[in-house]
């Protein structure tokens, strides 16, 4: 382990984790709607993988406010996901807010992170079965 105190979780993996009140539910949710089968399970979780990361849905009796992003996943063609979500039946969020408008489900992003070397992302979010809100995106380069 590094000893620099400063650096504590700069080699840790990300891995999400999303409250679902009905498991089954939202299993079939990520099979149906996203495509997703769970790599592994136990009593009250399931793990996905995507790429290089992974989150877990867990059993909870609480729900997620909804009210913001709570993980959200990097595509290629986000008109192709889109389209193919929507064709399995997700509803995508429409927004209008000034300066931040949704066309057909997907926002331009204006700005990125320097470090990715992109000028912009194309988002677009939706809810999965429990109310989470999901996010995905493709950087503009």
């Amino acid at each position: 382990m590094d000893t620099d105190d400063t650096a504590v979780l700069a080699g840790a993996r990300v891995a999400t984790r999303l409250p679902a009140q009905d498991l089954d539910r939202a299993r079939r949710f990520y099979a149906d709607k996203l495509g997703l089968e769970p790599v592994d399970e136990r009593p009250g979780g399931l793990l996905y993988r995507c790429g290089g990361g992974e989150f877990a849905l867990f059993r909870s009796a609480g729900a997620s406010p909804g009210t913001f992003t709570q993980m959200a996943l990097e595509v290629d063609d986000i008109d192709g996901a889109v389209a193919e979500m929507k064709r399995r039946g997700v509803v995508f969020e429409e927004v209008d807010l000034p300066g931040f408008r949704t066309r057909d489900g997907i926002a331009e992003v204006e700005g990125h992170y320097p470090s990715k070397g992109a000028r912009g992302e194309r988002g677009a979010w939706f809810r999965d079965s429990e109310g989470n809100l999901l996010g995905i995106g493709q950087p503009l380069y």
